[in-house]
């Protein structure tokens, strides 16, 4: 396994061709093992992984404590390979719900001196809105991290699940390194408009949910029973006909990649690797074990009888759900 890199963006740095997506191993999947989620950062890191993703609340600034650890604890020279992609801006309640998202220029400074204290760095070097604030015009979010970059606090802006408008407006405000967003076989809503729009532009695109949420890595199965704090529960791809329908889809794709001789998992991240040099595919990986499955997938070449094959057992738009609950879909800038 060779870990090559890529640009994020025009105005991005060079990063790994896969970055490490933390937040499962803080919050929202059910209880996590802190160890072993900072050996699986540990692992990343000496494999040549240098993105790690993650968000101020996930967990409540719990995966942010969980990543400075891990950084802490890690060799200098993997230390300082790290570059660590942060969102910010969703409110939460002490229950653990969502209040909504707050991209005022004053709540960015105070996003970014609590993520800077708790991750234990002198910068971030990706920062960005989780959702767009209907109340702030991205235009004022965006400068309000551009000052931070001015004063050496961040790298460089990144955005997360807008559309092609709003990327039109922060790209003309300050240089924008990528846009975060969903992405894979089964969500392939941004290659109407909105892929068209970063390339034009020189954004490069962080795709999470390659696996969608382990539906397509081929280890979910129809009898998996799911945590009332795993929010796969109440996601709509994995209730009742929609889920059969949704692992049929796997079991074609399984087929494909056994033909090749390689997991369903490294096909579905070969696949999305596949779709150019300016996608960076997040691996959402919570174990050693997983993380070097999902590594495999640098060693997968796929021709294009390989991604006609795929393309068939799982056209565009073949999954049944919504990738979000109808309340979460609802602050998604980038379907409208």
């Amino acid at each position: 396994m060779t870990m090559h890199t890529r640009a994020l963006g025009a105005t991005g740095p060079q990063v790994s061709a896969l970055g490490l997506g933390c937040m499962g191993m803080s919050a929202l999947y059910g209880d996590a093992d802190r160890a072993e989620g900072i050996a699986t950062i540990h692992a990343a890191l000496d494999a040549g992984v240098t993105l790690l993703d993650t968000g101020d609340f996930y967990g409540m600034g719990h995966n942010e404590l969980l990543i400075g650890e891990a950084l802490r604890t890690a060799p200098a020279a993997l230390r300082e390979q790290a570059l660590l992609s942060v969102k910010f801006g969703a409110l939460r309640d002490p229950d653990g719900g969502w209040t909504g998202y707050d991209g005022r220029p004053a709540a960015v400074r105070n996003f970014a001196a609590y993520s800077l204290q708790r991750l234990g760095v002198d910068h971030i070097d990706v920062y960005r809105i989780a959702r767009l604030d209907p109340a702030v015009p991205i235009e004022e979010t965006v400068g309000a991290i551009a000052e931070l970059v001015e004063k050496g606090y961040v790298r460089h802006i990144g955005l997360s699940e807008v559309g092609a408008e709003t990327i039109r407006k922060a790209a003309a405000t300050a240089p924008i390194a990528d846009l975060q967003i969903e992405y894979s076989l089964i969500s392939r809503g941004i290659e109407e408009t909105i892929l068209p729009t970063t390339r034009e532009l020189g954004i490069a695109i962080t795709a999470y949910g390659v696996l969608s949420r382990g539906l397509i890595s081929g280890h979910f199965g129809h009898d998996r029973q799911l945590a009332a704090n795993d929010f796969r529960a109440y996601s709509p791809r994995f209730q009742g006909d929609n889920l059969r329908h949704n692992l049929d889809l796997v079991e074609a794709l399984r087929k494909v990649a056994e033909a090749k001789g390689v997991s369903v998992a490294q096909t579905v991240i070969a696949w999305v690797l596949a779709q150019g040099e300016d996608i960076v595919p997040l691996i959402g990986a919570r174990t050693p074990e997983r993380l070097a499955e999902s590594l495999g997938a640098l060693d997968v070449t796929l021709d294009a009888d390989d991604l006609a094959a795929i393309e068939r057992a799982v056209p565009a738009d073949a999954a049944a759900g919504d990738r979000y609950s109808a309340a979460a879909m609802a602050h998604l800038d980038s379907e409208r």
